[in-house]
């Protein structure tokens, strides 16, 4: 047993050209907002929108007018970007991104340990605190008011250690 979706004659048998009456009509306003959609997914728009309007024509029972078609058309494809723009972007950790150095590294690679030093921060704030001013102890003023008044020397200086 074959099964043949279109006649033998047609070179192409899921073309459009056998279509008459309402759904030549259909598709012609499907036709027309096909566009309005991203190139992968126009063929499904098309098919939605024949498939809304025989909904429509089925549910009223009578013959749906050109300009109804048309808004019903929009409308599917206004629910397309609607759904279209809340889809999440999602990304594979696993994808290859270019690391600034011309090489290509995995994206889950650039990833932040919480656990690892940041040994380059690490080493600049050690650095500038080496070149801070000496700390003396909490208790040297102390010693200070009592080394003028004795004429002792004053507490030993520190220097403030990470």
């Amino acid at each position: 047993m074959v099964t043949t979706l279109g006649c033998p004659q047609d070179d192409n048998p899921l073309s459009y050209d056998r279509l008459d009456g309402e759904w030549l009509i259909w598709y012609e306003a499907a036709h027309r907002f096909e566009r309005k959609v991203s190139a992968p997914d126009r063929g499904d728009i098309r098919h939605n929108i024949i498939l809304e309007l025989a909904l429509a024509r089925r549910r009223d029972g009578k013959p749906i007018p050109i300009l109804r078609a048309y808004r019903i058309a929009s409308l599917t494809v206004a629910l397309y970007w609607r759904k279209a723009n809340r889809k999440p972007t999602i990304l594979s950790l696993n994808r290859e991104v270019d690391n600034g150095d011309g090489d290509t590294t995995e994206l889950i690679e650039t990833i932040a340990d919480d656990r690892a030093i940041d040994v380059s921060a690490w080493i600049e704030a050690r650095t500038w605190l080496l070149g801070c001013p000496i700390r003396h102890s909490p208790d040297s003023k102390a010693v200070r008011r009592e080394s003028r008044s004795s004429q002792k020397s004053p507490g030993k200086a520190q220097r403030y250690e990470p």
